[in-house]
């Protein structure tokens, strides 16, 4: 397995490998968990050579973020690679993807890209399409993989692709859950026993909106009720935004199958849970 650090590295890497490869790549912040293994097997089963980052974009997080106390344990992440086979990680310095401090830069776009994770984490997704675009001319991976538990940062990329009409194919990959339930997230680990029995209320109240929609409930207002009820027994959570929406992100009166995602964040203490349901 190669371990690249800069840029050159990265293209040199790149330039050695055959005409007749097929590249995966696999992005993420590191603190690689079973979610990132399941990424990192597809890219293993569909591509000769499979190249993860590990990068933690301080573009992407907000003013009083955790950028600083994100998760990070390389040496486990390295081994992870390793045992799942691996070809390349690129692990490069914030200094050699930001060498400048006057960058052209993308803007998500207007009316996915500040609604939802947006409206609330300022300027998020400029910095999350910011180091995909770096990513994907370092590395012009023929696929890359993402996680659908971050749906609308899937949905946005997948929009980035076929605006700027890159060869990248997206591969979105279901979402992985712990024993009991709670998606698998890197900052799962700041939270409490106490905390994460209470975390578990976003799970059921998605299985619980599930279970409503094969009974043939189709109304959002019903079913966003359902769900609410549910996510208010999580003592002192608090519901940063529940909605049921279409594939452009535009939230819908009913749903409609292989159209529809009901999105939620909850706040367990001083932890954002993402989660979702794709219909």
């Amino acid at each position: 397995m190669k371990l690249l650090k800069t840029t050159q590295e990265m293209i040199n890497y790149r330039s050695s490998l055959s005409q007749h490869a097929s590249i995966g790549l696999v992005p993420t912040m590191g603190a690689l968990h079973a979610g990132h293994q399941s990424l990192i097997e597809a890219s293993r089963r569909d591509d000769t050579h499979s190249i993860v980052s590990i990068f933690v974009n301080p573009a992407q997080f907000g003013a009083n973020e955790d950028f600083s106390s994100y998760p990070r344990d390389l040496q486990k992440d390295l081994k992870i690679c390793e045992e799942l086979g691996v070809a390349a990680v690129f692990i490069p310095e914030i200094c050699e993807i930001y060498p400048s401090d006057d960058e052209i830069s993308i803007k998500a776009p207007k009316n996915m890209g500040y609604v939802y994770e947006g409206l609330i984490r300022e300027g998020h997704f400029d910095g999350v399409l910011q180091i995909i675009m770096k990513l994907f001319g370092l590395i012009r991976p023929h696929r890359a993989y993402f996680g659908q538990k971050d749906a609308q940062q899937l949905l946005i990329v997948q929009k980035l692709v076929r605006d700027f009409f890159l060869f990248t194919q997206i591969i979105p990959c279901p979402i992985k859950r712990d024993y009991d339930g709670l998606a698998l997230s890197s900052r799962n680990v700041y939270l409490s026993d106490e905390q994460r029995k209470n975390a578990l209320k976003i799970p059921a109240s998605l299985k619980c909106v599930a279970q409503a929609i094969e009974e043939g409930e189709i109304r959002s207002s019903v079913l966003l009720e359902l769900a609410r009820g549910v996510l208010s027994e999580a003592k002192g959570a608090k519901i940063e935004y529940l909605d049921i929406c279409n594939r452009s992100l535009e939230p819908i009166e009913s749903i409609k199958r292989d159209e529809t995602i009901v999105l939620v964040v909850l706040k367990v203490g001083s932890t954002r849970l993402l989660d979702n349901l794709w219909i």
